[in-house]
C-alpha cells in the first residue's frame, strides 16, 4: 500500500515537472516567429548597448528594444530564406564585423586588467606641475603675411588705432582674431621660439616695434599682463589625466603587439 502512495507520489511529482518545462522554456523566449523562438537574451543584450550609451532604462525604452528584436528576427528569417547568407557579401561583412568584435573584446579585456590607478594620475599631475611653474602671459597679436602690412598696422596703433579692432579686421589668425587677438594666459613654452622670446621682452601694455617673423607670418604682440603660473586642483583635471593616461597605455599595448609580429609588410608610418 505505501509502495503504491509512493509510485502515485513519484508519477505526480514527474507529472508536474514535465508541465512546467515548457513555461521554463518560455521564460527563456520573448515569442516565436514562424515557430522559432526569439530568446529573451537577445533583449538584455540590446538593452544593455542602449544604457551602455546613457539611454535611460524606461518602460518606452523596453517596449522599444523588444519590438527592435522581434522585427531582426522576421528580417533575419526572410533574408535566410532568400539564401543571402550564403552570398559573398554577407560573408565578408561577416568577416569584418567579427574582426573589429573581437578586436574591441581584446583592447576592453586589456583597458579592464590594466586601470589608470590614483598613484599614477599623481604621478602625472605632479610632473605637469613642474612644466607649468613659473610666469604665465597674456598676450594679444595680429598675424599678417607681409612685413610692410605689419609695419603699416604698427603705424597706425601708434597713430591711436584700436589694437583689438585691427587684430578683428586683419588677423589671419583664426583663433584670436575675431577676439582681438587675445590669446589668454599662457606658458611661454605654448608658443613658438621667436613669438616667445619677444613676447617676454615686453612690459605690460607694450607692444612690439618692429613685425615678429615666425614660420606663420609675421606678428604684432602686445602684453596684456602676467602671473604666476596657476594649476588647478587635481579632482578638476582628474579625469582628464585619467583618459591621457588610459590613451598612452593603449598605444604602448599596440605598439607592442605589433613590433612582436613577424611580417614583412611595410606600414606607411
Amino acid at each position: 500500500m505505501k509502495f503504491n502512495r509512493l509510485v502515485t507520489s513519484a508519477s505526480a511529482l514527474a507529472l508536474c515537472l514535465l508541465l512546467t518545462l515548457p513555461l521554463v522554456a518560455l521564460a527563456q523566449n520573448i515569442t516565436t516567429v514562424n515557430g522559432k523562438p526569439v530568446p529573451k537574451s537577445r533583449v538584455d543584450a540590446l538593452m544593455s548597448q542602449a544604457t551602455k550609451q546613457g539611454q535611460a532604462r524606461t518602460p518606452d525604452l523596453e517596449t522599444q528594444v523588444r519590438d527592435e528584436v522581434v522585427l531582426r528576427e522576421m528580417f533575419m528569417q526572410e533574408a535566410e530564406k532568400r539564401g543571402l547568407a550564403q552570398s559573398a557579401e554577407y560573408k565578408t561583412q561577416m568577416e569584418l564585423a567579427r574582426q573589429s568584435i573581437l578586436i574591441r573584446e581584446l583592447f576592453n579585456e586589456f583597458n579592464k586588467k590594466n586601470p589608470v590607478t590614483d598613484a599614477e594620475v599623481q604621478a602625472e599631475y605632479d610632473k605637469f606641475k613642474g612644466q607649468a611653474s613659473g610666469m604665465e602671459y597674456r598676450a594679444r597679436h595680429i598675424l599678417v603675411e607681409k612685413e610692410e602690412e605689419a609695419k603699416a598696422l604698427i603705424a597706425q596703433i601708434k597713430g591711436g588705432a584700436s589694437f583689438e579692432e585691427l587684430a578683428k579686421k586683419n588677423s589671419k589668425d583664426p583663433g584670436s582674431g575675431q577676439n582681438g587677438g587675445d590669446l589668454d594666459f599662457a606658458n611661454p613654452g605654448a608658443y613658438v621660439p621667436e613669438f616667445s622670446q619677444a613676447m617676454v621682452k615686453l612690459k605690460k601694455g607694450e607692444m612690439t616695434d618692429s613685425p615678429v617673423k615666425s614660420q606663420f607670418g609675421y606678428h604684432i604682440i602686445k602684453l596684456e599682463d602676467t602671473r604666476e603660473a596657476k594649476l588647478p586642483p587635481l579632482e578638476e583635471v582628474k579625469p582628464q589625466i585619467q583618459q591621457r593616461l588610459s590613451q598612452m597605455k593603449m598605444a604602448k599595448f599596440r605598439d607592442d603587439i605589433r613590433a612582436k609580429a613577424k611580417t614583412d609588410y611595410k606600414f606607411a608610418n
